[in-house]
Formats: structure tokens, C-alpha cells, sequence
């Protein structure tokens, strides 16, 4: 009796604990610290992941002079760029960055871009292999401040300036540069600025961006930061002040990074009124209306205008130009500041654009500010194109436009709010919190893209594809895996950039909040980043350390996993055990037994003789013994002391583990995928309530590739799921269940309609 009772015990202990077997020395284990991949820490960048006491950045200062001219759709500029030396190194070149430069005929971006034929082409495609559009910058002179003539050279899209002089530590340099460019057309030549001309009243809305020589990030990382622009990888760049004087022609509002300094020289004493109206309201405030609009688009004159803004601290500057504007805005109060959300919109735009486009501003920077820091700029605005959204300091292009009814099918409505959460959040991420994107483009993409997943959720509990849900995920990381690349891969390596950068990171960064860390550790450590870091330049290690140095959560794990490979996530319920405890009691126990022998089946082989022909003991009597008679399963007075025997030796706290309520449900998962995520398991009970169980990341510590785990219940469960809220991008659900449920999918025949679908709106006003 005493060994069967040590038995049990030994049994449970076993089931507890799992499989403890050390894992072999030649495994290299997923749980390793993240040390070699991350650069050493230093007097720059701490091992906490905060800024060191020795940190510095450069600082670059512009005063540009542009002309737009609407007959030849072009720039003409000139700039003053004073350049702070604030690093301990002595300069002797600098290095100026020319993204224009992508869309020269030579350009190193057409001369690199593969195509292949096949048997349908687009358009675009077409146009790689015709490219005969002249858009790069024109340089005509580079200056000094004497307006003696510097040394420069162009690499495709950088131009190195030597200087006549080394520029020494806590120094600066003024540099004069004057240059021309020709504007694209974006329904032709694709890019994140240009011109769309509206044909049926003779009007160009220009959205201009990279229109003058930007200075390049020099830094300790990675010293001139010059890598090529080649499309994807977008733009680092350095703190600074800007003063921008934009003359266009007379009937344009130009809308711009920055503060309108000269608003009482351009615009009328309504508008002027209105914009005070709007800075107290909380709805949007027209301050040029739709008729006012009309009107500007047919007064075309030969006269020009000279808007000047000024913006402080900003990386960068752009700017919208339009004589078909409509413009709104209202005030968003943060403390005893108040920051002017503003939206500029053909009448193109309408109804969707007055609806929502302001309103989706403001709540952009109060949702993005909870989560980060205060929006520290004084204005917020959303330009109207009608392609690709793009974001640069206090101004951002987006999409979504309207039928020409005014109807709009759901999918536009949703495109158009999404695009503007996107892009007006990238003010925080990089405009702010500035990460090289040249380099790390998920280091933007992916963050913004994560809080524009919250913002959504936050402006529609419903809202019907939040990003960086991580179910959306599953299909890319399960995909060929010679097609995909690691989130940690420069800019230009991705396959499928907006999986990887933007879909994977956000949906690790929604697995982080909500699965592993949980949302009160997660918030506060992605707030210490961003605070951190807000007008600096952040690495990934110093995204990686602040998140565990601000949570107490070892993360490298999930880093090296999800970040650093292309594993994927699937994990599989291979098997489930049910056991109950031996109460040791011969009232349970031998009916149980006997009931457990009876219900099992004989083996074909004793049916067919038994039908077949008469045993030996059968036609025999005198080989019948005590046993032949014996009744195993009778329950004796022996067997009652015994049991009173062995309760004595128990406690009662020993006594509690022979309940025979309790069900023991041991369960063994496999992990297939490769990357490491916490084990969640919904169990279901015959009374229809079920229980949720979170099992941390750790459980696979010392068993990677398989854990067993035993789970004692009360009640009966009758059914169990894995990962029931698509929360870890687990990519095969079909063995998350027990007991297994068949996957049905529907396919649609489908047949051609070369007309175009009618969206619900239109159906309805059709009726």
C-alpha cells in the first residue's frame, strides 16, 4: 500500500513539473541573451537603453526661398543652411542629401530596378523601362558665406561639400546653395511629392517634399549616414530651424510645417477671424469654404503670393499648394497650449473630407500623446491627394477620395481615417522620436503602425481591420521563406516591406502588450522609449534594453525570435490525457476496476475459438482452482482496514488529493514553428463555462521544441482550444483543438463583371 501511495505522489510530481531533462550542450538555446547582436553600451547609449551623460547630435538650421512655378511645374530655391559641429570630431567634408536625385534620368534607383517580362504588365512597370522624366535637382551653385564658390561632388542622390577649412568640434559652417527642379506628375511618375492636375478647370494641387538639399545624420553609430536613396529606405536627418518663404500664384493656399508668419499680409479678415474661431472650437471651423474654393480654382492671375513660415526643432519641412484648397481646422487643448488639427481638401474631397479629416487629426495626436509624450508642435495637418500618404513634420499627404457622386463604398471611408492616423502619427515616430529610415524602416513604420492599431480601436470599438492585428500576420510568416527576411534587415532588403516592417513589428509590438507583458507594463516602457527619446536618434538596442530596463521583463527571446529570424509561430496540441486520482478506497476503486475491465473488448482471436470449439477448463472440471472462482473485484474486510490504515498515515492536507472531483488533464505541445510565445489554452466544461489559462514564454526555457503541462479541474472538460483570440499569429489552427475540429472553407464561382461595382451608397440612392 505504501508504495502504491508513493507511486501517485511520484506520478503528480512528474506531471507538475513537466519534462526537466537539461537540454543537450550542442543546442544553442532561443532563451540566450541578446549580447553580440547589440552594440556594447557606452558613454553615448546606456545599457538601460536611455541617452548616456556624454550624448550628442548635429543640428542643421535652414532660411529657404522657394518659387513654385504653376506654368512649368517647377521649384526654384535657394537655402542658407547653418551647420552646428556638435559632435567631438573635426569635419572636413559634409554631406548633403539630394532625393530629387531618384528620378533623374540616370538615376542609380532606374539603373538598379529589375523587371521582368511577363504576358500582362501594368503601366508602372512600363514606365520603369521608358523612364525618360528629367526631375533631379539642378544645382547651380554651392557658397560659402563670403559667396565664394565650394567644392562639391554628386553621388546619385548625395553630394559631398568640402570645406575650405576643417570644421572644428562646437563650431558652424553657413553654406549657400541655389538649385531648380522639375515637379513630377504623380499619375506618371510615381513619388512621395508631386502635382495631380485636374483637367477640367485647369488646376495643379501640388503636395512638396524633398524639394531642397537636406544635410545627412552624422553620428557615433554610424558616422555620415550617406547610404543611397533608393525608394524605400526613406530619410534620416538632423535637428533644426527653418524660415521658408514660398511664392505661388495669387488665388493658392499653401499650408506648410510650421507657423504662418505673415497670415494678416495673404489672408482676408474673415479668415483670420475664423482661424481665431477655430483655435476655441471643438468642431471643425471652415476657414476657406467649398464656394470659396470654387471661386480661388477660376480667379487663375499671373500675380503670386509670398506665404513665410517659421518652425522650431523640426527634422524637416514640406508643403501643400493649391487654388482648389477648402480648408477647416479646430483647437486640441494640451494644458495651456493649444495645437490647431487642420485638414486642406479640394471639393474632390467632399463629403468624406469635411466629415471626418480634422476631427481624425485631433484625435491622432490626443491618443498618439497617452501612449508617448505631449504633441509638442503647434499644428497638425492633413493634405488631400490622391494617391500614397506621406508624413513629415506637422503636415502629412493622404488618400481616400470620394466617387464623383460623393458616395463612398465602407473600404474608402475606412482607408481614408486609417491613412490619416497613419500619417499624422508619424509626427511621434520619426518625425519625433528620429530613427534612422534609411536603415531601420520598422522602426517608424512598425511603431506607428502599432499605435495607429490603437488609435482605430480607440475611435471605433468595431472598426473592421485594425492595424497590426496579429492574425493578419499569419499568412506572410507561415509563407516561403525564401521570400522573407528579418525585420532586422536594411530598408532596402525587404521582401514585402509592408509585411515586415510595418505588419510584423506592430503585430510583436499588440503580442508584447496584450499577451506577454500585459498592457500596464508594456504602456509604461514604450512611453520611457518614446520620452527618452523624443528629438534624438534612437538605435534598435535602444528600443530593445528601455523595454526590459523599464519592465523587468527579459524580452531577448522575443527580440531574437521575432525580430532577428524568420520563424514563425505554431504551436500544436499533440495530445491530451485525462487521469483521476487512486482514492485507494475499495467502495470506488473495485467497481471502478471492475466496470473499467468489463467494458474492455475481447480480442477476435478468444471470439472465434470461443464460437469455434469448447476450452480445455471447459470440457475439464477437475482443472478448475481457487482462482477460477475467485472474484478480484469483491470488496473485502481486509481491504476496509487497509484503507483505513492508509488514511491514517495521510494528512488532511494529503486527504484533499484523493477528491475524486478532481480530473487531471495532461497536455503535450509541440512547438513547429520555431518561435518561442506564451502558451494560452481555453478550457471548456460540460456545464458550458470555461476557464483561460496564460502560461508564460519561460515554460519552453528548457524544452523548446516540446512541454508537457497538467492542469487539475473540478468539473469535466469537454473541450480545449489554443490561442482562442488569434492573439500570437499562431499559423495553423487546425491543431489548436481537442478534441480536433475539421477547418471548412467556401470557395465562390465566380464570373467576370467588367462593370464596375456599385458601392452600398450608390445602391441606396438608387432606390
Amino acid at each position: 500500500m505504501k508504495k502504491l501511495h508513493f507511486s501517485i505522489l511520484t506520478f503528480l510530481f512528474v506531471c507538475l513539473a513537466g519534462h526537466v531533462s537539461a537540454q543537450e550542450n550542442t543546442n544553442i538555446s532561443k532563451f540566450r541573451q541578446l549580447k553580440q547582436e547589440l552594440a556594447t553600451p557606452n558613454v553615448y547609449r546606456t545599457a538601460s537603453g536611455a541617452p548616456g551623460h556624454e550624448y550628442w547630435q548635429q543640428q542643421a538650421d535652414y532660411n529657404i526661398k522657394i518659387v513654385l512655378d504653376d506654368e512649368t511645374q517647377r521649384i526654384n530655391g535657394s537655402e542658407t543652411i547653418t551647420y552646428h559641429n556638435n559632435s567631438p570630431d573635426p569635419l572636413n567634408y559634409l554631406w548633403i542629401q539630394l532625393d530629387q536625385n531618384i528620378r533623374a534620368k540616370n538615376s542609380l534607383r532606374v539603373k538598379v530596378n529589375a523587371v521582368e517580362m511577363y504576358e500582362r504588365i501594368s503601366p508602372r512597370s512600363m514606365s520603369y523601362l521608358h523612364y525618360d522624366f528629367d526631375g533631379g535637382f539642378k544645382i547651380e551653385s554651392v557658397k560659402n558665406e563670403s559667396g565664394e564658390n565650394l567644392p562639391y561632388t554628386i553621388n546619385y542622390t548625395m553630394m559631398r561639400i568640402d570645406l575650405p577649412e576643417t570644421l572644428q568640434p562646437g563650431s558652424n559652417v553657413i553654406l549657400n546653395i541655389k538649385w531648380w527642379y522639375n515637379i513630377n506628375d504623380r499619375a506618371k511618375v510615381f513619388g512621395r511629392s508631386g502635382y495631380e492636375y485636374f483637367e477640367e478647370n485647369d488646376n495643379y494641387l501640388y503636395t512638396i517634399a524633398q524639394f531642397y538639399p537636406r544635410m545627412a545624420v552624422y553620428n557615433e553609430v554610424e558616422g555620415w549616414q550617406n547610404k543611397q536613396f533608393l525608394g524605400s529606405g526613406e530619410f534620416t536627418l538632423p535637428f533644426g530651424n527653418f524660415d521658408v518663404s514660398i511664392t505661388v500664384p495669387d488665388n493658392h493656399i499653401v499650408a506648410a510645417t510650421g507657423i504662418l508668419q505673415n497670415a494678416g499680409d495673404i489672408l482676408t479678415g474673415d479668415q483670420l477671424d475664423r482661424i481665431e474661431k477655430a483655435s476655441n472650437s471643438d468642431v471643425p471651423v471652415m476657414i476657406v469654404s467649398e464656394k470659396e474654393a470654387i471661386k480661388n480654382e477660376k480667379d487663375k492671375s499671373s500675380k503670386t503670393k509670398t506665404w513665410k513660415f517659421h518652425a522650431d526643432n523640426v527634422r524637416d519641412f514640406a508643403f501643400a499648394s493649391s487654388g482648389k484648397f477648402i480648408w477647416d481646422a479646430m483647437g486640441v487643448k494640451f494644458g495651456d497650449r493649444t495645437v490647431m488639427a487642420m485638414s486642406f481638401y479640394p471639393k474632390e474631397g467632399n463629403p468624406l473630407w469635411e466629415k471626418y479629416s480634422t476631427k481624425v487629426v485631433a484625435h491622432t495626436i490626443k491618443t498618439y500623446s497617452k501612449y508617448t509624450f505631449d504633441f509638442p508642435y503647434p499644428v497638425a495637418q492633413s493634405i488631400h491627394t490622391d494617391r500614397i500618404g506621406m508624413e513629415y513634420p506637422m503636415i502629412c499627404f493622404n488618400g481616400g477620395r470620394p466617387e464623383a457622386d460623393g458616395t463612398y463604398s465602407e473600404r474608402t471611408k475606412w482607408g481614408m481615417i486609417g491613412v490619416i492616423i497613419h500619417e499624422v502619427g508619424h509626427n511621434f515616430f520619426p518625425m519625433i522620436v528620429n530613427s534612422d529610415e534609411r536603415q531601420w524602416t520598422w522602426m517608424d513604420e512598425g511603431f506607428n503602425t502599432f499605435l495607429q492599431g490603437v488609435a482605430e480601436r480607440e475611435w471605433d470599438h468595431n472598426h473592421p481591420s485594425w492595424s497590426g492585428n496579429p492574425a493578419d500576420i499569419v499568412d506572410y510568416m507561415k509563407g516561403d521563406k525564401s521570400r522573407i527576411t528579418p525585420i532586422m534587415s536594411n530598408a532596402e532588403s525587404l521582401y514585402q516591406s509592408g509585411n515586415n516592417a510595418y505588419q510584423k513589428t506592430s503585430a510583436g509590438l499588440n503580442i508584447l502588450r496584450e499577451t506577454i507583458m500585459g498592457r500596464e507594463l508594456f504602456d509604461f516602457a514604450f512611453k520611457q522609449y518614446a520620452q527618452r527619446w523624443k528629438f534624438k536618434h534612437p538605435t534598435p538596442a535602444d528600443f530593445f534594453r528601455t523595454m526590459e530596463d523599464a519592465s523587468a521583463v527579459d524580452l531577448d527571446w522575443f527580440w531574437r525570435g521575432w525580430f532577428f529570424t524568420t520563424d514563425h509561430v505554431d504551436i500544436s496540441l499533440d495530445e491530451v490525457k485525462i487521469f483521476t486520482v487512486n482514492s485507494m478506497d475499495p467502495e470506488i476503486e473495485k467497481p471502478y476496476e471492475n466496470k473499467k475491465k468489463e467494458s474492455e473488448p475481447e480480442h477476435i482471436s478468444i471470439i472465434r475459438n470461443r464460437e469455434a470449439m469448447k476450452s480445455a477448463v471447459e470440457q475439464d472440471k477437475t482443472l478448475v482452482d481457487f482462482y477460477d472462482k475467485y472474484d478480484l473485484y469483491k470488496i473485502t474486510n481486509e481491504d476496509k482496514e487497509d484503507y483505513k490504515s492508509y488514511l491514517g498515515s495521510l494528512s488532511d492536507e494529503e486527504k484533499k488529493y484523493l477528491s475524486p472531483e478532481y480530473q487531471y488533464y495532461q497536455l503535450k505541445f509541440s512547438n513547429l514553428g520555431g518561435m518561442i510565445m506564451p502558451v494560452i489554452v481555453e478550457f471548456t466544461f460540460t456545464d458550458g463555462t470555461k476557464k483561460l489559462e496564460r502560461i508564460p514564454a519561460e515554460v519552453w526555457l528548457r524544452h523548446e521544441d516540446q512541454v508537457t503541462k497538467v492542469f487539475p479541474f473540478h468539473k469535466k472538460v469537454t473541450g480545449i482550444t489554443i490561442d482562442p483570440y488569434l492573439e500570437t499569429a499562431d499559423a495553423d489552427t487546425g491543431n489548436n483543438h481537442w478534441p480536433p475540429k475539421p477547418e471548412i472553407s467556401k470557395f465562390k464561382l465566380y464570373k467576370y463583371n467588367r462593370r464596375s461595382p456599385k458601392n452600398p451608397m450608390q445602391k441606396e440612392d438608387n432606390k
